[in-house]
């Protein structure tokens, strides 16, 4: 569990530097350059994302069960976690009204996400994983939002294109991974 806490410091604590240190953060930025701070930000990550993946592992060796939930939470995780992938794909998909609404539907995804996981799993290990990520996501999303009112910021007005485009990209993405890829990467069958 150890290896799994450390990979979640690192990883959502560079993803928090914002939340917590925008000030520091700017600093930095200044010092060391846009790349240098990138480059910085990026080894952080890819080394606390390989801990989580590696320390999630070990943990599910020694599992330890707090609760056990029942079967129709995780049937709906399977919406919650459409609903994810719509979200994060609103975030890149341009032109839509997710985007233009929410101002940072990346997080909000998140936030679906690891909630939805939270209702299906009752593991100690899925617990620290998602709760980690569900807290993170609820406070950068707040503290964006924060920002965006102080700045004025105003995101363009979508289009009802952008919409059927980042419904139908979350859709297909989520498919490949409901079907396909989380029972070979994550060795789970959330279909079941």
């Amino acid at each position: 569990m150890l290896v799994l806490i450390l990979g979640l410091v690192l990883f959502l604590g560079v993803h928090s530097v914002r939340i917590f240190a925008d000030d520091w953060r700017s600093r930095q930025r200044a010092r060391l350059g846009d790349k240098g701070w990138k480059g910085l930000y990026s080894v952080i990550s890819i080394v606390g994302f390989g801990l989580i993946v590696w320390g999630f592992g070990l943990a599910r060796q020694q599992p330890v069960l707090l609760y056990v939930p029942p079967m129709w939470l995780r049937h709906l995780n399977g919406l919650f976690t459409l609903l994810a992938f719509i979200l994060i794909a609103a975030a890149y998909v341009p032109g839509n009204r997710i985007k233009a609404k929410l101002g940072h539907p990346m997080l909000a995804g998140v936030k679906t996400w690891a909630f939805g996981h939270l209702l299906a799993t009752g593991m100690l290990h899925d617990v620290v994983l998602f709760g980690a990520f569900l807290l993170w996501a609820v406070l950068d999303f707040i503290t964006s939002r924060r920002r965006d009112r102080l700045a004025g910021t105003v995101y363009p007005a979508g289009q009802l294109k952008g919409d059927v485009l980042t419904v139908l990209a979350g859709v297909i993405v989520w498919a490949v991974f409901a079907f396909v890829l989380h029972t070979r990467l994550i060795g789970v069958n959330p279909l079941h």
